[in-house]
């Protein structure tokens, strides 16, 4: 390979990682972009994301060399480059990096050799185009550089300690604040002197004409609490390089967005735009954001309003933006998805096989965002002006607190009520010269957020003011504890004492009650002492550590301090935990079944029921219920026991424990082990699989774009269920006269009977018509050469109607007819004109005049057209007025 010769993107993958095979490596597949050992991360930003286990020396691979091509996204927290997308020469929300590591294997000299080897002698890069940085201590690296690598000293730069402290470098990466960390040796591409920009390290470094493609990361100190460094006993190698950039490079051109794969989508984005200039900006945004949300769709991502899934929804719509700028004004992103996979599907097999799927999606996304884009960018465009920023009209009921700033309030209000995102509001606002006041826009948030606050169920318990030590909960292990009052409110406000009949919440020192949290709804019970009796209703926290018992009394008078037994409503709590256990059984179950995109967004578990809400962009069908019916009750048959393990979180997650993106986890975690799920949670669950009973799924929709609901009932209620659907379909045998195992072939009998008599009534009632159609004719009148005819067909539907309408023409040859029907009180209406007068009179105009007169309204085509109404007892007159409305236009 020569750099003379220009090589597709795909070819510099597979060159890539055939190199560092024939070195030794394991070449390992990419890890999905939604990080599935690392719950703190939002999305996989570099290709070490998948080794971070090894490098923190929890996870051990067969191998200690690796190299991979690895899908990243950066669009969040911040690695956030989504605002300069498609308007820079390098940043991509989507992008690939090329890596290879060592694990205590091989370190700095076979690493830098090999990058070399590989850039000139493999890729072909002039050798006089290349330049490297290393820490300005890593003096190692920098005699590898200059006197074996033979890169001379002018174009080997020591980078200090430039970001204030000591090993506060670019050069000097660091993991975390403390532990694995060492120098970085990056190696950067001179694009030649035309293009601004000086070499790093200098003031001008940030320009465009050195541009770094490859970081050597050597792994080789602990970072210390109090900053100092201790060797590791076995360094690491850790490194990346943009595909991309090194695209850019090989393939002669300057901008990312001019390699081969970004022509495509480009292409493709003007085609489906119907835009002719090629280097609009626009298309380059549409281009990279169509990469980002296929792969984040393949990889079980679903546009929603919270987590990853809002990251997904922001760049989703800016593509949407973007197109909608460029004129298109019906749905066209998901269209370049097949282009997408033509190009990309190869190398990454799960965004093939996915490709129908994430099209469904984005389509979904687009439809549902084109119901408020135009809507918001009328708002926005009056708001702002269109071109001209010389000032920034109101919103009605705003005032505008600048000529060059966009008031939070407006901005808030285009996200809350018409669905507008702040980004895209801050994107518009920035191409007109606007900028958008966040801080009021926050303001305006917070306040929404206060008010549904204040609004919520559990308000009281967020007003208690509790002040004394956190209490145990013993309720994993007993359901009944004697306890002592801690603390009484009533009305939200300390008291004393509760008297009976009087509401209130209870504080104890220790409780077996379990608290709402997870999903799972409070425990109910009752605290007794000698002639005395509080009922709880609910449990809820009013701290982390302290619960409010919820309730009344219902017998004598409780004080603070008095001594109480704390019994938990056996029969609920044990309901509630069948559900809860099955929830993840069935969670497990539906990954399985539907596929490893279904990710929990909701769910809602009592004695009742488990309700789970997931990601999944398509009805569940009725195959795929049984099959996690039948996955969820064989783990139930297996009778296995239950394990609920406490350990640190580290420790959590190298058992391949679930965890829930935006859940917050603390230092000490549960890990639950049913069946052969296994996730964290702090809920109370079964012993035994074999205790839930019997499961069965009762009711499956949607709630919300991309997401699914499916209830289900256990145990009882599941055995409830059952019963009362037998006691249906035993109902139903018997109205029928069949036997209940043929009940399905008698409702088909009944079916075609029914469908038959229909139609012999259609046919009657179209006889009927006919009839009376041909008494009618006598009662056409002559209104200055038309047949005017204005009558009521006894127990006509539409289509007699305008069958009989037909009939009538044929014989009036020329006229202009009302025909109306009655049916329950409602006014059917049909006005049909002969076409030798339709130029005068319109029966969509007729119509509509006979419609009004009888409280309704309507339209249609000149020759025939129809109506409705809902004043019966006005029909009479309003065809009487038919002959004048036809005179005075004949």
């Amino acid at each position: 390979m020569t750099s003379k010769q220009p090589v597709t993107v795909a070819e510099i993958r597979k060159t890539f990682l055939d190199f560092f095979a024939s070195k030794g490596h394991t070449v390992v597949d990419s890890s999905p972009l939604v990080p599935g050992n690392d719950p703190t991360l939002m999305f996989t930003n570099s290709g070490m994301v998948q080794f971070k286990d090894v490098f923190l020396g929890t996870d051990k691979r067969p191998y200690v060399r690796a190299a991979s091509v690895q899908a990243c996204l950066r669009a969040g927290g911040k690695h956030n480059d989504l605002e300069n997308v498609g308007y820079t020469a390098r940043h991509h929300t989507f992008f690939e990096m090329l890596g290879n590591w060592s694990f205590g294997d091989y370190f700095k000299r076979e690493s830098l050799k090999w990058g070399w080897e590989l850039l000139t002698e493999v890729y072909g890069l002039p050798r006089d185009k290349l330049l490297a940085t290393v820490y300005h201590e890593d003096d190692e690296a920098y005699d590898i550089w200059t006197r074996e690598i033979g890169l001379p000293p002018e174009r080997v730069i020591r980078i200090g300690d430039n970001k204030g402290g000591k090993y506060k470098s670019d050069n000097f990466w660091m993991m975390a604040d403390t532990g694995p960390c060492g120098p970085c040796s990056e190696i950067f591409y001179d694009h030649g002197e035309g293009i601004p920009g000086g070499p790093p390290g200098s003031p001008d470094e940030d320009g465009d004409r050195f541009i770094e493609i490859w970081n050597h990361v050597f792994m080789q100190f602990d970072m210390q609490p109090d900053g100092s460094v201790v060797r590791l006993p076995a360094p690491c190698v850790d490194t990346g390089m943009g595909l991309e950039r090194l695209a850019a490079i090989l393939q002669h051109v300057h901008s990312n967005y001019e390699i081969d794969i970004f022509e495509k989508l480009i292409a493709a984005a003007a085609r489906e735009t119907g835009t002719k200039d090629l280097a609009n900006p626009s298309l380059r945004v549409i281009a990279d954001h169509v990469r980002a949300t296929a792969f984040l769709v393949s990889d079980g991502v679903i546009p929603s309003n919270e987590g990853r899934g809002y990251v997904q929804r922001r760049i989703v719509r800016r593509g949407i933006r973007h197109g909608y700028k460029l004129g298109k004004k019906t749905p066209f992103f998901h269209k370049l998805v097949p282009d997408l996979v033509a190009l990309m599907g190869a190398a990454y097999p799960r965004l093939q096989a996915e490709g129908k799927r994430i099209a469904e999606v984005l389509k979904a996304e687009e439809e549902r965002f084109f119901e408020t884009l135009e809507n918001g960018m009328e708002i926005l465009d009056a708001a702002i002006g269109s071109d001209d920023t010389s000032d920034v009209p109101a919103l009605p009921g705003h005032d505008v607190a600048s000529p060059r700033v966009l008031p939070g309030e407006v901005a808030f209000k285009l996200h809350d009520t018409y669905g507008f995102p702040l980004d895209l509001t801050q994107d518009v606002c920035r191409e007109r010269g606007v900028t958008v006041d966040v801080a009021g826009f926050n303001a305006a948030m917070e306040k929404q957020k206060a008010a549904g606050r204040a609004a919520g169920k559990f308000k009281m318990d967020r007003a208690l003011e509790y002040t004394g030590a956190g209490h145990p909960f013993t309720g994993y292990e007993r359901l009944e504890e004697p306890a002592r009052v801690a603390a009484l409110y009533r009305d939200g406000t300390p008291v004393q004492q509760l008297a009976e009949g009087e509401q209130g919440v209870v504080v104890l020192d220790t409780t077996p009650f379990y608290a709402e949290s997870g999903g799972q709804v409070g425990d109910s019970g009752v605290l007794t002492a000698e002639g005395v009796q509080f009922g709880v209703e609910d449990t809820q926290k009013i701290k982390a550590d302290v619960y409010g018992h919820h309730g009344s009394m219902a017998q004598g008078t409780l004080k603070v301090g008095d001594a109480v037994t704390a019994r938990v409503d056996v029969a609920r709590r044990q309901a509630t935990m069948r559900n809860h256990s099955v929830t993840h059984l069935m969670h497990k179950a539906l990954r399985e079944v539907l596929g490893s995109h279904v990710q929990q967004k909701g769910s809602l578990v009592d004695a009742d029921k488990t309700r789970f809400d997931f990601t999944h962009n398509v009805p569940v069908t009725d195959e795929q219920v049984r099959e996690i019916e039948k996955r969820v009750n064989a783990e139930i048959l297996e009778n296995h026991a239950t394990q609920a393990r406490v350990m640190d979180i580290e420790s959590a997650k190298a058992t391949g424990a679930v965890m829930l993106f935006g859940e917050k986890y603390g230092d000490s975690v549960r890990v639950l082990d049913i069946g052969s799920s296994r996730e964290l949670c702090g809920g109370t669950h079964v012993q035994r699989t074999g205790d839930i009973g019997l499961f069965k799924i009762v009711a499956e929709g949607g709630v919300a774009a991309g997401i699914r609901r499916v209830e289900a009932v256990t145990g009882a209620n599941a055995l409830a269920y059952l019963q009362q659907v037998e006691s249906t379909v035993q109902s139903a045998a018997a109205a029928l006269k069949t036997p209940a195992a043929e009940l399905q072939a008698r409702i088909g009998q009944v079916l075609d009977q029914v469908r038959s008599l229909e139609k012999e009534v259609a046919q009657l009632k179209g006889k009927l018509a006919s009839s009376q159609g041909d008494e009618l004719v006598a009662q056409a009148v002559d209104v200055k050469g038309i047949k005017v005819l204005a009558a009521t067909l006894q127990g006509a539907d539409a289509k007699t109607l305008r069958d009989t309408m037909d009939k009538l023409k044929d014989k009036l040859k020329t006229a202009a007819i009302v025909l109306a029907a009655v049916d329950g009180g409602k006014v059917q209406i049909a006005a049909g004109v002969t076409a030798d007068r339709m130029a005068t009179v319109k029966a969509g105009e007729l119509v509509n005049f006979v419609a009004q007169q009888v409280g309704g309204k309507g339209g249609g085509k000149p020759d025939l057209a129809m109506a409705g109404g809902t004043d019966a007892s006005k029909l009479a007159g309003a065809l009487q007025s038919v002959q004048a409305w036809v005179a005075e236009r004949a």
